[in-house]
């Protein structure tokens, strides 16, 4: 009789939650008490937007990432709209815009300012009327620029093309009328040609939200089922399609599960689960670009704790010894920019996230973003080859091009001697003249991460070469014991 142990390999296995000390959360905010479930708070690497509590109509805060602490109870809001907000979301393309919706059957686009605000912000970008009845959910899709996705208490799932001058958008571009009751929420595959819901109807529609069909909602038969508790509470799923990580969390609950999920049978493999005794209005979710990578840092979760008026940071991490970047914890990512404009998508064109890595320093990975044909799950392998021969070509021909230059206009030694003073100005990949000063705190912050990450490299050299010359004192020490015995 053979046994068979449990355990799974897997890095993930020991990712613990650790949640951000009193002086890093976000105190006295006036978190919203509307029953409505949704996650009331949306994050950027700039930003942290939270439905507030407002007298007369609704409205949310926007406060600076770095402004932690208690907040002044005076704090500005962006306020314009009649009735309660129900959602919000950031641009994934401009940290400075967000969308919002909100029971007046209204939604609003807005430009936030980068300094900070000084006065309430009630003149929006763009004002898209279309619903019946009051907008529950709006979504970004995530690799056309200026795509908006709304649905309402209407029934109906709209698309908005924002692209446009006008300030105010009297009609999308496509309405979704399919659903028999309330949708309750929307999710996109990767390239954004697929769009799913949920309904309270208790049916989930795959949808080609292009022609508005729907391509499958008899999802009855599940792969795997899971039970978690006796809680009546609405439960929050946020995948992680870098890592493979499922992280279920439950409103009205202070615990976050997380799971691993594959292709292979049981297709689900529970993890472990962070335990809190302050249970969670809403939640919000930093995307990948605004993570700690020194830290290890895979997800972060910012939970509205409405019993303190607290929002408190939790972030995931996979514990390493080793300070230096962990390559295979951080696959190349999507990132802040479109791979495709409005009118490109609207005409039936899909492609894939423009991905970055995480590496402090680096930059984009695929400067043109490639067209998936493929299904979803085979996405990455049908990018990587193409995407590997595109980079090497580009950077065969940057190679080529400035040395068929050079010995038309000046000797060969020349053109080898100066190659060689520009091979010493390049340090880790960082051209030292040629790249400006920075600008920005980002920059800044960048720059920081990789001259960390060069005197790390440096040290490892020069703990090498020690070594090396170690071992080559005692070879030496060898070598004169045995002369002197002969």
């Amino acid at each position: 009789m053979s046994w068979n142990p449990q355990y799974r390999s897997s890095k993930f296995r020991h990712v613990f939650g650790k949640p951000a000390s009193k002086e890093n959360c976000y105190d006295s905010v006036p978190i919203t008490h509307s029953v409505h479930d949704n996650h009331f708070c949306a994050v950027n690497p700039h930003f942290i937007a939270v439905v507030t509590e407002c007298a007369g109509g609704g409205a949310f805060l926007v406060i600076p990432l770095h402004q932690t602490g208690k907040l002044d109870p005076h704090y500005p809001k962006v306020c314009g709209h009649k009735g309660n907000v129900l959602d919000i979301k950031w641009n994934p393309f401009d940290d400075f815009e967000i969308a919002s919706c909100s029971e007046d059957a209204m939604i609003k686009i807005w430009d936030i300012p980068k300094q900070l605000l000084s006065r309430n912000l009630t003149t929006c970008k763009k004002e898209l009327v279309g619903h019946a009845r009051r907008v529950g959910l709006v979504e970004w899709h995530p690799t056309a620029a200026n795509i908006l996705f709304s649905s309402g208490y209407d029934y109906k799932v709209m698309i908005w093309n924002l692209d446009t001058k006008e300030a105010v958008i009297m009609s999308p571009v496509k309405t979704i009328d399919c659903h028999q009751d309330v949708i309750l929420s929307m999710s996109f595959n990767t390239n954004g040609s697929l769009l799913a819901t949920t309904c309270k109807d208790r049916k989930i529609r795959i949808l080609d939200p292009r022609a508005g069909t729907v391509l499958q909602d008899d999802l009855s038969v599940p792969l795997t089922e899971e039970d978690l508790d006796g809680s009546s509470g609405v439960l929050f799923p946020f995948y992680d399609v870098d890592t493979n990580m499922l992280y279920v969390v439950g409103k009205g609950d202070g615990n976050i599960r997380y799971y691993e999920v594959s292709a292979d049978k049981p297709h689900l493999s529970y993890l472990t689960e962070y335990r809190s005794y302050n249970p969670q209005k809403g939640i919000g979710v930093m995307p990948k670009r605004g993570l700690d990578v020194c830290s290890c840092e895979i997800f972060r979760f910012y939970k509205l704790i409405t019993t303190k008026s607290l929002i408190e940071p939790v972030s995931m991490i996979v514990p390493r010894r080793s300070e230096s970047y962990q390559e295979d914890i951080y696959p190349p990512t999507a990132g802040a920019q479109p791979s495709l404009t409005a009118q490109e998508w609207l005409r039936g064109m899909n492609k894939g996230p423009v991905l970055v890595s995480l590496r402090p320093g680096s930059g984009l990975l695929s400067p043109w973003p490639l067209t998936l044909e493929r299904p979803l799950s085979n996405s990455m392998a049908s990018v990587s080859p193409r995407l590997f021969d595109q980079t090497q070509k580009l950077a065969v021909e940057d190679g080529q091009r400035p040395f068929s230059l050079l010995s038309e206009k000046v000797p060969r030694w020349a053109a080898e001697h100066r190659l060689e003073e520009k091979k010493s100005w390049v340090t880790n990949g960082f051209d030292i003249f040629e790249c400006p000063p920075p600008k920005t705190e980002n920059e800044l912050l960048q720059m920081f991460y990789r001259q960390q990450e060069e005197i790390r490299r440096l040290r490892e050299l020069v703990a090498q070469q020690e070594v090396l010359a170690k071992q080559l004192e005692l070879e030496i020490k060898n070598l004169r014991m045995g002369s002197e015995r002969f």
